[in-house]
């Protein structure tokens, strides 16, 4: 017996999540005075803005999808774990001036994100049309060069 699952608003999830990347991008350049770090986390914040609108895009062109479960909740309970997760819930000001003291523990949650990012629009991809899913597999290429440019700026800093 299958469940319905209700793909746009699992993309909303994602599109929170990306909100909260692009917010934590924004707070690490405020905070550090490094000119490396500031326009690495300035450029990372401004392509999750650019991510959000194109997420919301493909939200809009994505039909509603019935996906089979082993049991009743299987999916939604899968994708809730990807979605409730504890990184997201220190993206505040309050926990991100508690959490995020040195450019190494913020170069550190920002591989967290982009990882996290490329894993939960990967497990969307069974579900979405073609010209959605060519769209998000871009994305997710994007994201995989987000890590590129935290691990290169971590090795430049030699930390």
């Amino acid at each position: 017996m299958g469940n319905l699952f209700n793909a746009a608003e699992v993309m909303d999830m994602g599109i929170e999540k990306e909100k909260k990347r692009r917010d934590f991008y924004g707070l690490a350049a405020e905070k550090f005075d490094n000119k490396d770090m500031k326009e690495l986390f300035t450029k990372l914040r401004d392509w999750e803005d650019e991510h959000i609108k194109k997420f919301t895009e493909i939200k809009h062109g994505i039909k509603e999808l019935e996906a089979t479960s082993s049991y009743p909740g299987e999916l939604e309970n899968y994708i809730n774990s990807l979605v409730d997760d504890a990184l997201y819930k220190q993206v505040s000001a309050d926990e991100f001036s508690k959490n995020v003291k040195t450019l190494l523990s913020a170069i550190q949650y920002g591989l967290g994100f982009e990882k996290d990012a490329i894993l939960f629009f990967r497990e969307m991809l069974p579900y979405m049309g073609k010209a959605n899913k060519d769209a998000v597999e871009k994305l997710i290429d994007e994201e995989k060069q987000h890590i590129v440019y935290l691990t290169e700026l971590k090795r430049k800093m030699n930390l």
